[in-house]
């Protein structure tokens, strides 16, 4: 397989519910997003979990760990809510062996105005492309985990 994807909620996956008023975390929008890109290699997908990233505990940190390593894929996407991203990067930084690219949207993947279809595509190029190392993906700008910050202010990601 060239590429296993691992989706654990965010706001790239969150369904706005307009009768509540509020945002709930769905099925994984990756899928869909693949499927359009007409992508012509061989990939998987898995989710992991369904949770705002603020929710993440370090038992779910761990858990995301563990299914990445345990994995037989070389080349790994994480989707991932953007609030605690870098902590989870930081956290997949005791694998060693797999390129893991991290991704994750502004916006939700279903929103005409969303980010999530091109930070995937560069997300998928950048897990394809680089040599072993865990990795951000977002704002068209790729970062190291241990360099990286989100700019809540801004709306994007920066080196720190």
């Amino acid at each position: 397989m060239d590429l296993k994807i691992f989706c654990t909620g965010g706001t790239f996956d969150k369904v706005y519910f307009d009768a509540l008023s509020d945002y709930q975390i769905g099925e994984p929008q990756i899928e869909w997003i693949m499927a359009q890109a007409n992508v012509d290699f061989e990939y998987a997908i898995e989710s992991i979990l369904k949770k705002d990233s603020l929710e993440i505990s370090e038992q779910d940190r761990a858990q995301i760990v563990t299914a990445v390593a345990a994995d037989g894929c070389e080349r790994i996407v994480v989707s991932h809510g953007t609030d605690t991203m870098p902590e989870t990067a930081r956290a997949l930084q005791t694998i060693t062996n797999k390129t893991i690219v991290l991704v994750g949207a502004m916006q939700p993947a279903r929103f005409r105005d969303s980010d999530a279809l091109f930070n995937t595509g560069f997300a998928v190029a950048a897990a394809r492309l680089l040599p072993h190392g865990v990795y951000v993906a977002m704002n068209g700008q790729l970062f190291n985990a241990d360099q990286v910050q989100k700019n809540r202010e801004a709306g994007l990601f920066e080196s720190k």
